[in-house]
């Protein structure tokens, strides 16, 4: 598709300096060359020759050199042949400026910004319009702003364009307002009837500040590496998805959830997955497991977790590399396939292919690890509210986790604005010597056990509970973190009940 978006002699430049320096290319922390800034084959075939020539060790280029290396691309060159690529790439030699590279570089990347909106169908004109030979004031005026801009302020000129048009016309929508009183006796009754909590997730004093696993709704908890981020998920996917876990007072207990769940994971293969889940189910430490040295009982509860796991529907995904859209694929997969009502994604991070993803998505951009997590967080929400389904996922912290006296989203890696997507936060965090001396009031009454683990809640959607900690006794070898009792971020004793829920006719219920 032919756009007006062109610069011609922006094109001309960069190529041309490319061509006589090649070695533009290794600098890509400050420039991003990619085929969608190049509207024409012939340029997308010069310039990917240029770059697979240098890729191979070429320092200066010749003609030579590209008509060899295209001798065994016939289509290619044909098309270079046909449309006297040898003679644009000379001139282009020739006019080079490697003085005014940056100015041209960046004009190139803007006419590529607005070209894929004009490709889109989305009318930039308004914006900057090449075509306008009438109105010589408005002409300069967005000459002025296109120099000056960057590539974000023109992102936001059309993102709040597109807000004013929602707003202009959508409006009859917007004033369509129900009256606040509207269904109001029949919710009253539904939330009476099926009390607006979901099905349980491991630990009854977790249950009690989440609300269980609610459906349309967006977990995370982060923890430092080796904390227990991936234990602790595969332990909530266990207890959803599987009818039964090991108690070591009461023997083989009913959790009653046995919801279809889905747990994808982005850095761990199958095995390491399932040897964790028969841990968590049969309460066996992992390591015996992985050893195949067992004591008393632990080889029979190791097969009856076996036949629960096969029975149960729990599926695992391996995704190491991942875009938006394949996780949106793999979660609709597991939908149509087995009605999956509950998704577990470990973890948020930026992969290969979401760079690439997103970066072709920008016209070929270069965005912020911040700004790609933040987008991969909305996708998640929306994911929830489109399908209907429970999502919980986590992420890694930053280097500052050690020294904050708030343990909340600032400390989440890349993007601390994914805890404004997510209806519910948690972070996991070891135990300090300071945090026992801190609980020392608490602990001496013999109640309570030392905690190992803590979780600090920060985010509490419609919640009562948030900005406190849930002391928790781990034994992350059978993937089992179980939160005690609660304490405000002060170390003052929060009393919280216990909330059992319970299953029935697949309507979560709490007391």
């Amino acid at each position: 598709m032919s756009s007006k978006y062109v610069d011609r002699t922006a094109l001309v430049q960069v190529v041309g300096c490319i061509y006589n320096s090649p070695q533009i290319l290794d600098l890509t922390d400050k420039y991003i060359i990619s085929e969608n800034d190049f509207p024409d084959e012939m340029l997308k075939i010069i310039v990917g020759s240029i770059y697979k020539l240098h890729e191979l060790g070429v320092q200066q280029m010749t003609l030579e050199n590209i008509n060899d290396f295209l001798a065994n691309k016939p289509k290619s060159e044909a098309v270079y042949k046909k449309d006297k690529g040898e003679e644009w790439l000379l001139k282009a030699s020739e006019v080079a400026n490697h003085v005014t590279f940056d100015y041209y570089y960046n004009r190139m990347k803007k006419m590529s910004l607005l070209r894929a909106y004009d490709n889109y169908g989305i009318d930039v004109s308004w914006l900057y319009d090449p075509d306008n030979i009438f109105d010589s004031k408005l002409k300069q005026q967005q000459e002025d702003f296109l120099d000056n801009a960057s590539l974000e302020d023109i992102a936001i000129k059309v993102d709040n364009k597109i807000d004013e048009i929602k707003m202009t016309y959508v409006r009859e929508a917007l004033d369509d307002a129900a009256q606040a009183g509207d269904g109001i006796e029949d919710l009253i009754s539904r939330l009476e009837e099926t009390p607006e909590i979901g099905v349980p997730l491991y630990g009854s004093l977790i249950n009690t500040v989440t609300r269980g696993a609610r459906l349309k709704k967006l977990y995370l908890r982060s923890a430092p590496t080796g904390v227990g981020k991936s234990r602790t998920m595969v332990a909530d996917t266990c207890y959803i998805g599987c009818p039964q876990i090991y108690d070591e007072n009461f023997g083989w207990i009913r959790t009653g959830a046995a919801q279809p769940t889905l747990y994808i994971t982005t850095e761990q293969e199958v095995e390491e997955i399932q040897t964790m889940m028969l841990a968590f189910l049969s309460n066996v430490d992992e390591d015996h497991i992985l050893n195949g040295r067992y004591e008393g009982d632990e080889k029979q509860r190791i097969l009856q977790a076996a036949q629960i796991l096969k029975k149960s529907p729990v599926y695992i995904e391996e995704l190491p590399d991942f875009s938006l859209q394949d996780i949106e694929d793999i979660i609709k997969k597991g939908i149509r396939d087995h009605d999956v009502k509950y998704v577990m994604f470990d973890y948020v991070h930026s992969s290969i292919k979401i760079l690439s993803e997103i970066s072709q998505r920008a016209g070929g951009v270069k965005l912020r690890e911040d700004n790609i997590l933040f987008m991969l967080a909305i996708r998640l929400k929306d994911l929830c509210n489109q399908y209907g389904v429970f999502i919980m996922t986590s992420t890694q912290l930053n280097g500052d986790w050690k020294e904050a006296k708030i343990p909340d989203q600032n400390l989440l890696r890349g993007a601390k604005s994914i805890g404004d997507k997510i209806d519910w936060g948690g972070i996991l965090l070891p135990v300090t010597t300071e945090d026992i001396e801190s609980l020392e009031p608490i602990l001496t009454s013999g109640v309570f056990e030392k905690p190992t683990l803590k979780l600090s809640v920060y985010k509490n959607r419609r919640g009562r509970y948030k900005s406190l900690y849930l002391w928790c006794k781990a034994n992350l070898g059978t993937c089992r973190v179980n939160p005690m009792f609660a304490t405000t971020y002060d170390y003052e004793l929060i009393q919280i009940d216990n909330t059992k829920v319970i299953i029935d006719d697949n309507e979560p219920s709490a007391f």
